[in-house]
């Protein structure tokens, strides 16, 4: 049985000094001082021994246990060191490279033009406002003059949260100017970006999410003129001097008269194409006089004050500034499309 156990020896010590990893070293040691292991096995054989030999077997069979489970620690130990002496050259950084330039990025060109509206009607004495996209009804519709029986209220146009046709997601920001006139002193001067909903088909001028810029004046004395002329400076600023518009005439709930305002199609310059349908003309809002009856129901008295309002897309002005063919660009996020701007 010694020589039995000196060969074992022999053999772990050296299968253990020649390991290269360290699943092999713990396959190693199961093999050798597991339940199953070798030394197992020949201190099960210890019964055949005489009382005298049993107590130097047993001794040396200790020894012989202690050499391997040192030889193990030993050699996982200078297998952690040269795994991490790999680790360290093959992470080398050499710092006289030159670094990699970080890729800035930029702001879409649709908030590019509505920064550009910002400046404009701030430099005007305009206030920014800023209201909710989950919106009443009452203040969505009823109060801006829209009765029931609107097709504007119907299911097929507008996404309802609730049964009752109560709570909204807005179709417009005209909503704004409620909240406006029934929370802040007169005169008025706003305008109020965000969100807007609608079930639209989606083609090159609609979506059923875009972006509206409402805007109202209320103070006394004003008139259709002041609107048509801060409309034509906005249009102008934005897009040029001897940039083309047209009112037309049109009917708007809650405003009397009422128009909407087109500019002459930046890609066919009025000859009509697939961007402007044919026609030669882009409509980018409707406008006009604040009805009566809205002022009133905020508590305004029309006798003595008159105001206007505009509700004007924001994705046409930026197809318009941006010479872009079709507002589903705007939203598809091709890197190859946005770089350009």
């Amino acid at each position: 049985m010694k020589e039995i156990m000196q060969k074992l020896r022999d053999a772990s010590l050296r299968a253990i000094s020649e390991s290269q990893d360290s699943e092999n070293l713990e396959s190693l040691r199961v093999r050798y001082l597991g339940k199953k292991g070798e030394l197992t096995q020949i201190l099960r054989q210890m019964g055949k021994l005489s009382p005298e030999e049993r107590p130097k077997m047993g001794q040396m069979a200790n020894q012989l246990r202690e050499e391997i489970e040192k030889a193990v620690e030993q050699r996982r130990a200078e297998l952690m060191d040269a795994m991490m002496d790999l680790k360290l050259q093959q992470e080398t950084v050499d710092v006289t490279l030159p670094g990699k330039p970080a890729v800035a990025g930029h702001k879409h060109p649709m908030y590019n033009v509505l920064d550009q509206i910002k400046e404009i009607f701030v430099g005007m004495g305009f206030e920014i406002v800023d209201g909710p996209e989950v919106e009443l009804a009452d203040y969505n519709f009823t109060k801006l003059n829209i009765d029931e029986g609107h097709p504007s209220r119907e299911w097929t146009d507008t996404f309802y949260f609730t049964e009752d046709s109560s709570i909204l997601l807005r179709t417009q920001t005209s909503p704004m100017q409620i909240h406006a006139m029934e929370t802040r002193p007169l005169p008025i001067r706003m305008i109020a970006p965000g969100r807007v909903y609608r079930k639209d088909e989606v083609d090159a001028t609609h979506s059923p999410m875009f972006h509206q810029i409402e805007g109202m004046v209320i103070d006394k004395g004003v008139t259709m003129s002041d609107l048509k002329a801060t409309l034509n400076l906005v249009v102008e600023k934005i897009y040029g001097k001897g940039t083309v518009t047209r009112f037309r005439p049109h009917h708007f709930p809650f405003t009397e008269p009422s128009c909407e305002m087109d500019i002459q199609c930046h890609k066919c310059g009025g000859k009509g194409c697939p961007t402007c349908k044919g026609e030669g003309w882009i409509e980018v809002l409707g406008a006009g006089m604040v009805h009566p009856k809205v002022l009133a129901g905020c508590g305004i008295d029309p006798d003595v004050y008159s105001g206007w309002a505009f509700g004007m897309g924001l994705e046409r002005l930026a197809m318009g500034e941006y010479k872009i063919t079709d507002l589903r660009l705007i939203f598809e996020n091709d890197i190859r499309f946005l770089e350009q701007f």
